[in-house]
């Protein structure tokens, strides 16, 4: 079933979206983003231990080594300090490579993305713009705070359901704190500490794990186009991308327990773990990514499609756990996008999706609008366009109890919720 699912996807995704067809090892491609994709999409070492289509660059200690000493060494927090939901930029902070308050500008997110994990500036202005506009005050936004103050009350447009470790709003009653429960379900998946690399294909399978965790827990369970379909999905793909160590030997990065374990906050031993709320750390002698390997708006695509097709389908529960219904999105696109065209290539459904709703849902200005569709338009640009939505069906969304755009950052728990 799923075989037949993708088959059709990615059929309809060469008709549909010619510049999007990824050419196979030994074709020259024409253009660099797609051997991005190409090799973005293989698991580490390649499919069946081939090597991938394309190696990472030559290890530079020099270059990749992230200073944690001195002006940034680690900081714990004070009262003041806003620290959020999302670990990285915790750490960030805490190494006052971001304000040590939590409040960045668009600019210092997208230096700090940049020059600490070696994200792509493109993606970085992407998602610092995005944020800054949707969740902010348009030039700036906290790394916890409310709606339209920062990521915590962005429950639904950029924070969402099914987060790797934080659990699900209406579940626990809160969207920023660490389930623990759900930590050590993955890290119980790379048992051996000697050989242990949580890397994408251990993320994969624990994302489908914590998909269908939401269905069966969470009876407001909502994966919607933006935060479902892309946020949802690049939360469990940066810890692999984004925290692996470096080295000369792994080029591609190992992200061992350690590691892992410095990231987000906890500490003791495999049976005696502990979180300790905002402490996220930098490891020492880590190095990031090789900024010639940046991990561009190319490699912003959905890596676990392929054995999961339901990661490419709006849904949601309805108002009970396993009640879980996909939505349509030529529904919901009016007829602009298919259900296989959308499959095919989902960040430009859901980015065209987001500049077809967000503008009239959210109250935006005609500026801060203007902005926003100039970031997403940016997003679009690198892909080498996408057919547009000229008016979404938001009403199809009116099935979903857990729909919201600014939910957060703690709010009630719906009744069923089953929490671990």
């Amino acid at each position: 079933m799923k075989s037949t699912f993708v088959s059709a996807a990615l059929v309809a995704s060469t008709a549909a979206f010619p510049h999007l067809a990824v050419e196979k090892k030994g074709v020259p491609a024409g253009s660099a983003h797609k051997r991005v994709l190409e090799r973005a999409t293989q698991p580490q070492g390649g499919a069946a231990g081939v090597p991938a289509p394309l190696l990472p660059p030559v290890f530079d200690a020099a270059s990749q080594r992230i200073d944690v000493n001195g002006s940034h060494a680690f900081v714990a927090p004070g009262a003041g300090d806003a620290r959020g939901p999302c670990p990285g930029l915790n750490a960030m902070a805490n190494h006052n490579y971001l304000p040590h308050n939590g409040v960045a500008t668009i600019t210092e997110f997208i230096a700090a993305t940049t020059s600490v994990f070696g994200m792509g500036v493109d993606l970085a202005t992407f998602l610092a713009t995005y944020g800054a506009i949707l969740d902010g005050d348009g030039t700036s936004w906290s790394i916890a705070g409310g709606s339209h103050v920062g990521i915590g009350g962005s429950h639904g447009n950029y924070e969402t359901d099914s987060s790797p470790t934080r659990g699900d709003l209406d579940q626990y009653g809160s969207n920023s704190d660490l389930v623990l429960s759900q930590f050590k379900t993955l890290y119980d998946m790379q048992p051996d500490a000697a050989t242990a690399n949580y890397n994408i294909e251990v993320l994969r399978t624990f994302r489908e794990t914590r998909f269908q965790e939401s269905i069966s827990k969470n009876p407001y369970f909502s994966y919607q186009p933006v935060a479902g379909m892309l946020v949802s999905q690049a939360a469990f793909t940066f810890i692999y991308r984004f925290m692996a160590n470096h080295s000369a030997e792994a080029p591609e990065g190992i992200l061992n327990k350690d590691v892992l374990k410095s990231f987000f906050s906890i500490t003791g031993d495999d049976d005696n773990l502990k979180w300790t709320p905002g402490h996220e750390q930098i490891p020492y002698n880590w190095y990031r990514r090789n900024t010639l390997d940046a991990y561009t708006i190319p490699y912003y695509i959905l890596y676990f499609a392929a054995e999961n097709p339901e990661f490419l389908l709006v849904g949601c529960n309805q108002g009970e756990v396993n009640t879980y219904n996909t939505i349509s999105a030529s529904t919901l696109s009016n007829g602009a996008y298919t259900v296989a065209q959308a499959a095919a290539n989902p960040t430009c459904f859901a980015t065209e999706f987001a500049i077809a709703e967000l503008p009239g849902l959210t109250g935006l200005s005609g500026s801060l609008v203007n902005s926003l569709t100039g970031a997403i338009t940016g997003v679009t640009g690198a892909l080498g366009g996408c057919q547009g939505i000229s008016k979404v069906n938001t009403s199809a969304l009116t099935a979903c109890p857990g729909f919201a755009l600014y939910g957060g950052p703690t709010g009630p728990v719906a009744k069923g919720a089953v929490q671990s």
